[in-house]
């Protein structure tokens, strides 16, 4: 190894001169060096006490099943009723409404061989839509779908924006559940769901289910996360009269923060394409992994339906105007029809295009700093590109950013 003063250059070099300029300017050196050490210590040391509460915060709830009651004392009980229930079932109208003759914008009707779909928008004074959607999966029975609904594990490997998702806790005496869900979409900021809900079957093997938002103290407030403070869900799975399908009609009702003409563009662009998605999954689960922990604890804390309910709900079945329903809702693929399997062509450009100026809109209305002229001019903008897509009822564009979750 050559010696030390080779490798610096000389030993004139920090030989003091007549000046006394070498020595001192290795002191200088020394204290800048000095200086920016403090600075990257103090600096670590500030970003460690950060970080150190939300990994306390995340460390409990790794097992939480393991070392949460599960008695009538977790005070959590409450959360979801059966006067929850009674009022999902009246605004549901399983097989007895028309909600085109109750004001509902009809938003899309697609459908193919396996699965259709039909959705209703219902605009609210000063908030987003409220969606009510059909979906008749062919071949399927309703345990099965139930299963794939609830197997939050499951979706994390099919839908590309739930990145994580973790139960908090659950009462077995009211079935009850509470979970913490994070959902990343492009350039938007992820979002986070502190959601609690419960389910619910019925005597001919129907099951309802009610979700709500909700605090959890496993689950504090995030800087990094928008907490979504509404989502109001719930769906019923019943058989189809006559036919080897099962039907799930949902009421969705939620605000992610987005700007609401972006969400709601989104989602007629977007809806088709990941109820295609959707089903190639569900096509997929039987041949899944055994039970998950989602489904094992849902299996465990699900409920009779009340007696009550039960014959309002055979009552309506019953009823004249559930026959016209059914058909109305059943014949949801003759709008239009579309195979999912030609959603995987290569994009065009008039599709690259089309994505990029989505892309653009979300970032420029998302913000929500932006006047009225430049949202109208923007709206109208994305209205005139999308047009031609509307009237071939082709299904383009980026489906997971903005699809509710539970539909």
């Amino acid at each position: 190894m050559p010696p030390l003063e080779t490798i610096l250059g000389a030993t004139e070099l920090w030989r003091p001169t007549a000046r006394g300029g070498g020595w001192a300017t290795a002191a200088a050196l020394l204290l800048l060096l000095a200086s920016h050490l403090a600075v990257l210590l103090v600096r670590r040391y500030r970003r460690g006490r950060l970080i150190q509460p939300e990994t306390a915060a995340a460390t409990p709830a790794a097992s939480p099943a393991a070392s949460l009651p599960s008695g009538s004392s977790t005070g959590i009980e409450g959360l979801v009723t059966e006067d929850d229930l009674r009022q999902l079932v009246s605004s549901l109208g399983v097989g007895a409404r028309e909600p085109e003759l109750e004001g509902w914008e009809p938003v899309i009707a697609m459908g193919n061989d396996t699965v259709s779909y039909k959705a209703w928008c219902d605009k609210t004074k000063d908030g987003p839509p409220k969606y009510l959607s059909v979906t008749t999966y062919e071949g399927c029975s309703t345990e099965l779908l139930r299963d794939f609904y609830m197997d939050n594990e499951y979706r994390m490997e099919w839908d590309n924006t739930v990145t994580k998702h973790e139960q908090l806790q659950y009462d077995e005496n009211s079935g009850i559940e509470i979970g913490r869900t994070i959902k990343k979409f492009p350039i938007l900021t992820p979002r986070e769901y502190i959601l609690a809900w419960r389910v619910w079957e019925t005597n001919d093997n129907s099951f309802y289910c009610l979700v709500k938002e909700c605090e959890h103290s496993l689950a504090p407030v995030q800087r990094k996360f928008v907490r979504v403070r509404l989502l109001r869900s719930g769906w019923c799975i019943r058989k189809v009269p006559g036919r080897d399908a099962c039907q799930i009609t949902v009421l969705h009702h939620e605000d992610n923060g987005m700007n609401i003409e972006m969400a709601k563009l989104a989602f007629s662009k977007g809806i088709w394409k990941y109820i295609c998605k959707m089903n190639n999954a569900l096509r997929r689960y039987p041949q899944h992994r055994g039970a998950s922990i989602s489904i094992l604890t849902m299996r465990r804390l699900i409920k009779k339906f009340p007696q009550a309910l039960q014959t309002s709900v055979d009552e309506s079945h019953r009823s004249p105007a559930n026959t016209a329903a059914s058909a109305v809702v059943t014949n949801t693929n003759s709008p239009g029809t579309s195979s999912c399997k030609q959603l995987g062509k290569k994009p065009t450009r008039e599709t690259i295009a089309s994505g990029l100026l989505l892309i653009g809109s979300i970032v420029c209305l998302s913000k929500g700093r932006s006047n009225l002229g430049a949202q109208l001019a923007m709206a109208f903008f994305l209205k005139k590109t999308f047009k031609k897509d509307k009237e071939s009822g082709s299904p383009r564009g980026r489906t997971d950013a903005t699809v509710p979750t539970h539909l």
